[in-house]
């Protein structure tokens, strides 16, 4: 599961598994968490985080995270130290790294992922209140301004945001008390997961499994729906049937988010690139009134009728 909708592999991880201690072990590869004087042979690979060995057919990735380093910023670590220099590549092999971390850093799985959302959206909200001056390469860093945009620009009432993946988003919009929040996304591991959260955490959140383009609920069922950084992760064909079921949807205004890069980020399952220009011509294809702009990535907002 990554930073915004998970891709097609992400449907069939089942993050409440039980693992061994330590360790997570996949068909691509095998995640264990690393320990003083652990023996094998020399690392093809060391980074600051991580090393990659190769037992067997199968790769092993060890890591040196501990229960507090445990947050969304994984994503970009992996992304950095092991997937941009082509250690490793694919968006499955990214979606169970990503797991294996997670659950080989915290013995217990719902353990291991409740500690991976109170770290994460506690570093969200810090920087919601007060934005780091140097980003850098934190992904967490690096998404707080859309969270807080889109929140400015979500208005009171019934909420379905489509592409949900972890769900930050609708767990800040279940926490500011001013909306009923429905969250959606094809992966069945990453709704567990934010449903397993909220009970927790007493967050009023519904979770619906379902194809964005698909979903099984009335017209106008919504009073907003948002779409962030999920149609990158989509064809465009796919993408404008996400965003004429988004339309159907809403009562009032859709709210959709894209990031602008120069290629697409294929460790996140990114498989298109965005510009203002394909922004309005995707608002004068949905045949709503429409606006788009600027704002750490692209907004289309598309206005009720």
């Amino acid at each position: 599961m990554t930073t915004t909708a998970p891709s097609t592999a992400g449907r069939f991880l089942d993050p409440l598994a039980p693992v061994l201690a330590g360790a997570y072990f996949a068909r691509p590869l095998a995640v264990v968490r690393e320990t003083a004087g652990q023996g094998g042979p020399a690392p093809l690979v060391r980074t600051e985080h991580f090393s990659l060995h190769k037992d067997g057919r199968r790769v092993e990735l060890r890591h040196r995270l501990r229960p507090e380093d445990l947050d969304n910023d994984l994503a970009g670590l992996l992304a950095d130290e092991l997937f941009a220099p082509g250690w490793l590549s694919g968006a499955e092999v990214f979606e169970h790294a990503f797991t294996g971390v997670v659950k080989s850093t915290v013995d217990d799985p719902m353990r291991a992922w409740l500690r991976f959302y109170d770290n994460t959206l506690h570093r969200i909200r810090a920087c919601l209140r007060e934005p780091p001056r140097l980003p850098g390469r934190s992904v967490i860093a690096g998404f707080a301004p859309v969270y807080e945009h889109a929140l400015r620009l979500t208005p009171p009432g019934r909420v379905l945001d489509l592409g949900s993946c972890f769900g930050f988003f609708a767990l800040l919009l279940a926490g500011r008390g001013r909306n009923e929040v429905v969250a959606s996304d094809v992966s069945a591991g990453a709704m567990q997961l934010l449903e397993a959260y909220a009970t927790r955490r007493d967050l009023p959140v519904e979770t619906l499994v379902c194809d964005a383009a698909r979903l099984p609920l009335p017209d106008a069922s919504a009073d907003t729906v948002t779409l962030l950084h999920l149609l990158e992760h989509l064809d465009p064909d796919v993408g404008e049937e996400v965003v004429r079921e988004a339309t159907r949807l809403a009562r009032g205004p859709v709210v959709l988010a894209v990031p602008f890069e120069d290629e697409p980020a294929e460790e996140y399952g990114h498989v298109r690139v965005f510009d203002l220009p394909a922004l309005r011509r995707l608002g004068v294809r949905s045949g709503r009134r429409f606006s788009v702009h600027e704002h750490h990535g692209g907004w289309l907002i598309l206005h009720p009728r």
